[in-house]
């Protein structure tokens, strides 16, 4: 039994489970563990790797044996998640997919997730982008931050998954290899499967639900959330994650962050919304917002 923002959950081991005849699929519906990018990007090309391979795989039109190995793929994952995240404490970063790593926002995002990596896990949702970007400066928190600064500039050389992902990937390899990086967690989902889970989580949690994926990633990062700027996903994380803190014990409830003061208050005014949600509850004084990623850092370790 694990508490998580005051609730408990129960691990319920499935890789011990009888096994049942679900056909054959791409993944193993009864794993203990969760996924490493090797695993993932198993082969070259990318379009016959397990996760492209998987992706396919879950657009076909559903079979009750596919259903129901999905389901226990995403339980069997819910328990790996579980153990994986014992004796670690988890900090959120979200934030925008399409920012490329030649962009400012791609370099804020790799330095505010070094910084929070110096005393925390970075969690994202595992894709490209700013969530990329944040899992890699957590991998590289051990380093310092002009090794950070040289990793970035050397991705800006592939600066998007389109055309290639076999590129973007390769890019990625060049600046971890060798590297004996800090543990970060990505948590993707196959149903936005035409965008590939990013190579610089150490551990990936990935779904098939992205309801089930979206709800596990907000929950588990008990130090707190910093959203990025963003826009339909990031806005659907910012109140889903309210909706924890609205209803959260005093002592459960957890850091937001909002980096942007004129894209959260004019741009996509979240910020007004989760100002009058917040008003007169536990949560008032833990919602922040800031302009720089330097304030939200320090928000987060105060």
């Amino acid at each position: 039994m694990r508490k998580i923002r005051g609730r408990s959950i129960r691990v319920r081991p499935i890789a011990d489970a009888p096994r049942m005849d679900i056909g054959d699929v791409p993944v193993d519906p009864y794993r203990h563990s969760l996924y490493t990018a090797a695993e993932l990007y198993d082969v070259q090309p990318y379009a016959a790797s397990l996760d492209a391979r998987t992706y396919a795989w879950c657009r076909e039109t559903p079979t009750p044996q596919a259903t129901l190995a999905q389901a226990l793929h995403d339980h069997a994952i819910d328990d790996a998640l579980t153990a994986w995240i014992s004796g670690r404490r988890l900090v959120g970063v979200m934030g925008g997919h399409d920012r490329d790593r030649s962009s400012p926002e791609y370099a804020d995002a790799a330095r505010l997730g070094w910084m929070l990596g110096q005393r925390y896990v970075v969690a994202t949702g595992g894709g490209p982008g700013a969530m990329e970007a944040a899992n890699l400066g957590c991998l590289l928190a051990g380093s310092t931050r002009d090794r950070l600064a040289t990793a970035v500039a050397s991705l800006a050389g592939v600066p998007s998954f389109r055309p290639s992902v076999d590129q973007w990937a390769a890019k990625a390899r060049t600046v971890t290899d060798g590297v004996s990086g800090h543990d970060t967690l990505g948590i993707p989902t196959w149903f936005y499967g035409h965008e590939p889970p990013n190579l610089f989580a150490t551990a990936i949690a990935k779904y098939f639900r992205n309801a089930t994926r979206e709800a596990i990633l907000l929950q588990i990062c008990e130090a707190g959330i910093v959203f990025m700027p963003g826009v339909g996903g990031t806005v659907q994380e910012i109140f889903q994650d309210a909706c924890e803190n609205f209803y959260a014990a005093p002592e459960s409830v957890a850091p937001m962050v909002l980096v942007g003061r004129a894209y959260w208050t004019s741009q996509l005014p979240a910020w007004p919304l989760l100002q009058a949600l917040a008003r007169g509850r536990a949560m008032e004084p833990h919602i922040h917002l800031v302009d720089t990623i330097d304030e939200a850092a320090a928000l987060i370790a105060g």
